[in-house]
């Protein structure tokens, strides 16, 4: 369990998170996905609402990435909690520093992350995990929050071209180049990644040395 403690302000942005109803489509299908859940987590209660993010109140990293997935943040309430992604994600982030584990399954299971806060794109499983333009556009006022919340962040790595457009929409940069191990010099500096999903995990196109050295490159900035 995340023993730090939440700021007021970043309590509030969580409960209005959680409590979102902006986007009628998502919240639908985030909670038909919850009832009829997949076959290996039919005993388990889904979370099935939008997904705040978490991590150390006083990160100097800052990680968004795309939107929970169905089975996995929209079923444990966590981000990147309890699928693929979020094992690849965790081991990189636990052999850097950045966590106290390399393996996270539940929202209470004890992974704290170390000087590090993860948020993403989108607060809603989207279908096909592809989030619709106007979506992105109605969750990125709770991005910009969280970063006016956080006061130390450092350095913010984004997990893939459309947490790129995202974070950089939100604080109004102009358009950015996309390419893993990229540094954009904007402040604080942007390091843009490959997400880890099973699409580009499995294909090779993201390894787990080159996810480790995006955290490691991180870390040599903060």
């Amino acid at each position: 369990m995340n023993t730090y403690p939440v700021s007021k302000p970043l309590q509030q942005l969580n409960e209005q998170i959680i409590n979102c109803t902006r986007c009628p489509r998502l919240i639908e299908h985030c909670q038909q996905v919850a009832v009829t859940r997949r076959r290996a987590y039919l005993d388990e209660q889904y979370w099935g609402k939008p997904v705040p993010g978490f991590g150390d109140p006083n990160a100097r990293l800052l990680i968004v990435g795309l939107a929970p997935g169905a089975h996995g943040a929209n079923r444990t309430g966590r981000m990147f909690t309890g699928d693929r992604s979020g094992d690849f994600l965790f081991a990189a982030l636990h052999a850097t520093g950045f966590a106290n584990q390399p393996t996270s399954q539940y929202r209470n299971d004890g992974l704290q992350l170390i000087n590090a806060y993860l948020t993403a794109s989108g607060r809603c499983a989207p279908p096909g995990n592809k989030p619709l333009p106007e979506e992105l556009s109605n969750c990125r006022p709770y991005l910009l929050t969280e970063l006016n919340i956080l006061k130390n962040i450092k350095v913010v790595v984004c997990l893939g071209r459309i947490a790129l457009v995202s974070y950089t929409k939100a604080v109004q940069l102009p358009t950015q180049p996309f390419g893993h191990g990229l540094w954009l010099q904007t402040n604080p500096p942007i390091l843009a990644s490959y997400h880890p999903s099973q699409q580009n995990t499995q294909t090779g196109r993201l390894t787990m040395p080159m996810l480790v050295n995006i955290f490691k490159q991180a870390a040599d900035k903060i």
